[in-house]
């Protein structure tokens, strides 16, 4: 590869998965589930394989220098992960979190054990697949680290020493250091985070649910950021860490609201992350003056202007003017552009065609020749 992360042109992760997928997993699970609630079987393994490498193939046509397998081989963009943890369950129970207009599907975290990452995480094999297919750089996007404190009810952390916060912080923030330096050693030099529960600590009626669980809002916003940049600390030096924030993604609707100020400064200078992909296709992300606080040097910033959610195809003007806006706050030299989410952060995807995702993606690459000249510019 002749480039490298960052790059002008960018996507989150996600994407629509083909029929073949959707009827080989239904298949599959009406048949049974691998041990750990994995669909491991030859034959589910083979229709992903296919569908990855036409996802990969699709991304590299449209001109993107980074791809992703789309997250073929999960269900949610984050349980499929931590299910793979030592000391994390998925339990399913009879509804679930509430979304704009409709609930997610019942599933939740319970902490039995001590953290850990384990040598084989089935993600890691993920990756390498990824990457054996890939002409350009692959990328592997994963939950942030605040995923398994924000996702796991009180009740459900059921590991005595846990009872303090501090302890269990440290545990997160130590496995995640360990899967850091594992996706390294299986070939990944860009891994993603979604740690998209800094910018759901920005909703009202977030921050008033942490108050009423006894917890501080602003102080998880400071104990997230920390697990994080320690997670990442000792990186190897060519290996580039981004992180994503939105407000839920889920068939197209979302679980959260409110502008980046309480959790910008935090984000920017407390997690040691070097690119942002950053929800900003709606009035829900507030405006862009948090973008002020990120400092000035080689960190990246990519707004999220073009939407994921819904099929209308925004214009590359339409793009640009909104870039005249953002340069206002930060230097234009430390912004890149990416969809606002993920296609499908669920195996169910949001309400849009693949032509749809085609064009949304070669949209993100138009805007970036038209500003800066290319996506490795």
């Amino acid at each position: 590869m002749s480039a490298k992360a960052p790059y002008r042109a960018d996507h989150v992760g996600s994407l629509l998965r083909p029929s073949s997928v959707h009827k080989a997993r239904k298949a599959h699970h009406a048949e049974k589930l691998g041990p750990d609630g994995f669909s491991t079987c030859a034959e589910l393994k083979a229709v992903e394989d296919d569908a990855i490498r036409d996802t990969v193939a699709m991304q590299e046509s449209v001109g993107l220098k980074a791809v992703t397998d789309g997250e073929m081989r999960r269900s949610f963009w984050h349980y499929d992960f931590m299910a793979a943890l030592n000391g994390l369950e998925l339990v399913e129970r009879d509804e679930g979190l509430p979304f704009h207009g409709m609930n997610l599907r019942p599933i939740f975290p319970t902490i039995t054990d001590r953290l850990d990452f384990p040598e084989d995480h089935p993600m890691l094999d993920h990756f390498r697949f990824l990457k054996s297919v890939s002409r350009v750089q692959p990328k592997i996007s994963i939950p942030g680290p605040s995923a398994c404190h924000f996702r796991t009810a009180a009740e459900d952390i059921r590991v005595e020493a846990y009872a303090d916060p501090e302890v269990l912080f440290h545990d997160i923030a130590q496995t995640y250091r360990k899967a850091v330096h594992a996706f390294y050693d299986a070939g990944c030099r860009y891994l993603q985070m979604d740690d998209i529960f800094f910018a759901y600590l920005c909703d009202p009626k977030h921050r008033e649910e942490k108050r009423a669980q006894g917890m501080d809002p602003d102080w998880l916003i400071t104990q997230y950021a920390r697990m994080m940049h320690d997670a990442i600390e000792d990186r190897p030096d060519d290996m580039v860490i981004a992180m994503h924030l939105c407000r839920g993604n889920f068939r197209s609707t979302w679980a959260a609201e409110g502008a980046y100020d309480p959790a910008a400064d935090a984000v920017f200078n407390q997690t040691d992350v070097d690119i942002y992909f950053m929800e900003y296709d709606s009035d829900r992300a507030g405006g862009l003056e948090p973008l002020r606080l990120l400092p000035k040097g080689c960190k990246r910033v990519m707004p999220g202007f073009i939407t994921t959610k819904t099929a209308k195809l925004e214009s590359v003007d339409a793009v640009k003017r909104k870039f005249d806006e953002a340069s206002k706050y930060v230097d234009l030299e430390q912004l890149g552009i990416a969809p606002q989410c993920g296609f499908a952060s669920t195996e169910e995807g949001n309400e849009l065609t693949f032509d749809d995702q085609r064009r949304k993606l070669e949209l993100v690459v138009q805007t970036a020749d038209a500003i800066w000249g290319g996506v490795d510019a």
